[in-house]
């Protein structure tokens, strides 16, 4: 997967899921591309009680001691809209970047205006995250593979983001299982 591996060429932290389709692969990119998990009741779910801790945090007004911005209770639920685009290679991968401290209540996003910020950042105490999707015919179906890719840019970084990602990443493999099924459900006109 070159252009996949020319956004972030090392990580520290990943995770790989599969689906098959009978779908053509632009379609299942194009699918990838416009999905919404607003829909899904389990991953919209899962992702309040990944938020909770926060957002009660804010309602107690204690957000400074935990680092937090003052508006954690009135943000919006963390999704999609949150990565840049990385952009599309034609029918065979797509990719999305993100930033932030992700074992914070609030995530810690930070925000980057485009592909090169994604490519460029490296803030101390922080994590680069690629999402990617990557769509191969083999015979008459198609493979969609899922990559969530982290690249920790200091040694303390890495160390937050392994117990963080140790207590995720079951429910993590859970919702990028349920996203690829949507994706496919969508593509085949379901």
């Amino acid at each position: 997967m070159p252009w996949i591996d020319d956004w972030l060429p090392a990580w520290q932290f990943d995770e790989v899921h599969h689906i098959h389709s009978a779908a053509a692969p632009g379609g299942l990119l194009d699918a990838a591309a416009a999905y919404d998990p607003a829909h899904d009741r389990w991953i919209t779910t899962a992702l309040a009680l990944r938020e909770a801790p926060g957002r009660l945090a804010a309602v107690l007004g204690l957000q400074s001691l935990l680092g937090m911005p003052g508006a954690q209770d009135e943000r919006r639920r963390f999704g999609l809209g949150d990565f840049v685009s990385l952009g599309r290679e034609g029918d065979a991968a797509l990719a999305y970047g993100l930033a932030g401290r992700f074992w914070e209540p609030g995530y810690g996003l930070q925000p980057l205006a485009d592909a090169q910020a994604f490519v460029d950042f490296a803030a101390p105490g922080s994590a680069k995250l690629l999402l990617g999707f990557v769509a191969q015919r083999e015979g008459g179906i198609t493979r969609l593979t899922t990559l969530t890719r982290v690249a920790c840019t200091d040694d303390d970084a890495r160390r937050r983001l392994a117990v963080y990602w140790a207590l995720i990443r079951p429910v993590s493999g859970l919702i990028r299982q349920r996203i690829l099924t949507d994706i496919r459900s969508a593509a085949e006109g379901g």
